[in-house]
């Protein structure tokens, strides 16, 4: 492809993004693979350009806003080739060629754009400290409840593009071993300082393709996720519950704690998910597990099955706020009234889950969200209900399961992207308390 056919093909995607309420990643995905004809080197640099511009929307489009231009898919790319290549608008003119396959050439009102453009900064210091930072308007005050005076430092580090984290699978080898395999294929890697499982690669690389991936030694999973997973101490022999296992990651790394002995029934709503959690489980060499499709967090199984269990996950569903340097097109997506969805939906299935403990087990709910009334409010809300259960401190089980010094304080984990270098992530460990007699 030409440079003009990349563009175009940009803004062809930010087009279908914005049609869509599919996440900008599936979007993607489905539109690169009906074009066969776009080859590896010209999907990458469609990937970081896209990738870019949903990254810098909100600077984008409060310098568009100044220029008193409505923000569009073509002018937010005309903008991101001024401000983030600080291309001059003669540079730009010759990418703007017309044809099937290329940008429309400058109309007199983009040339114009243009020149106010040119010489400007993504960075301004009138910018409202959301479009600095990236994120609407209306969620500032649940951040700033949150993070305070860090508020900037983790959006700007929410801002950037995350690293690529692998778990080595413990089924197959060891962290030496997977990262032997990855140097020979021309990955070099660096190992995580929290997870005792996790590699890092530097940037966004496509390692599907790779022996090391195909053979099942690695996992491409953050290294928080990583850490919830150890923390949830299966152990071999436990029975187990993965109770909102989506596409299986944290399934993967419980059966690997688990040394695949035991029982580990990986549960989800989601048809889909589940099919694509079998190729995942067959790849990694997992065989402990049994997939059990849920209608609803108040399935009927759930009763059956009742104090039945020494560990049960509750990954939950949410906001996905800690995930912004990965989807950087989710923050757009977002509201208060689906928050507030969420809120009581992870409510419920904290309540029907915790049924699934025995006496003396542990329920591990965590989420990815950074927002306290997902997190902590969440937790606060459940023990004041269910007097069985206590809340352990998280220092006291990571010096049990992952080792050292636990990197938070407090009786929760909660990591983040400015002080972690993870994804943000949230857990709280609650075991149940047998009864009295």
């Amino acid at each position: 492809m030409t440079p003009e056919g990349r563009l175009a093909a940009v803004v062809e995607l930010l087009e279908e993004i914005a049609r869509q309420e599919r996440p900008a990643d599936l979007v993607a995905g489905a539109f690169l693979r009906a074009r066969r004809y776009i080859g590896a080197k010209d999907r990458r640099a469609i990937a970081d350009r896209l990738w870019g511009i949903l990254r810098r929307r909100a600077r984008i489009d409060w310098i568009l806003a100044q220029c008193r231009v409505d923000p569009s898919p073509r002018r937010r790319l005309l903008a991101d080739l001024m401000l983030a290549d600080r291309l001059t608008p003669e540079a730009v003119a010759p990418l703007c060629t017309g044809g099937a396959r290329a940008l429309e050439p400058l109309s007199p009102q983009d040339w114009a754009l243009l020149q106010q453009l040119s010489g400007r900064d993504l960075f301004h210091h009138d910018m409202p400290a959301w479009v600095r930072g990236e994120y609407p308007e209306w969620i500032e005050p649940r951040l700033s409840a949150v993070f305070g005076e860090r508020l900037a430092a983790e959006m700007g580090a929410l801002r950037d593009e995350a690293p690529v984290d692998l778990r080595v699978n413990s089924l197959k080898g060891d962290r030496q071993t997977a990262r032997a395999a990855l140097s020979a294929e021309g990955f070099e890697s660096q190992l995580t300082p929290f997870s005792p499982w996790g590699l890092r690669l530097p940037a966004r690389l496509a390692l599907t393709a790779q022996g090391v991936f195909r053979d099942g030694l690695v996992e491409v999973q953050d290294e928080g996720s990583q850490l919830l997973a150890l923390l949830t101490d299966a152990r071999a022999g436990h029975a187990v519950v993965d109770f909102c296992a989506g596409a299986g990651g944290k399934t993967l790394a419980l059966a690997a704690c688990m040394q695949n002995k035991g029982r580990l029934i990986a549960c989800d709503v989601n048809q889909r998910r589940a099919e694509q959690a079998t190729l995942r489980l067959r790849r990694a060499g997992v065989h402990n597990v049994t997939r059990r499709l849920l209608e609803s967090e108040s399935d009927k199984w759930v009763k059956r099955h009742g104090d039945s269990f020494d560990r049960v996950l509750v990954d939950a569903p949410c906001s996905g706020t800690g995930t912004w340097r990965r989807n950087p097109d989710a923050k757009w997506r977002l509201s208060a009234e689906g928050i507030a969805h969420l809120v009581a939906l992870q409510g419920k299935i904290l309540a029907s889950a915790s049924r699934l403990v025995r006496p003396g087990g542990r329920l591990v709910y965590a989420t990815c969200s950074l927002l306290a009334e997902e997190d902590e409010r969440q937790v606060e809300a459940f023990l004041a209900g269910h007097e069985d259960f206590r809340l352990l401190p998280v220092g006291e089980v990571w010096a049990a399961t992952v080792g050292g010094d636990c990197p938070v304080a407090g009786p929760y984990l909660r990591l983040s992207p400015a002080r972690h270098n993870t994804d943000g992530f949230f857990a709280a460990i609650l075991e149940r308390q047998a009864a009295a007699g």
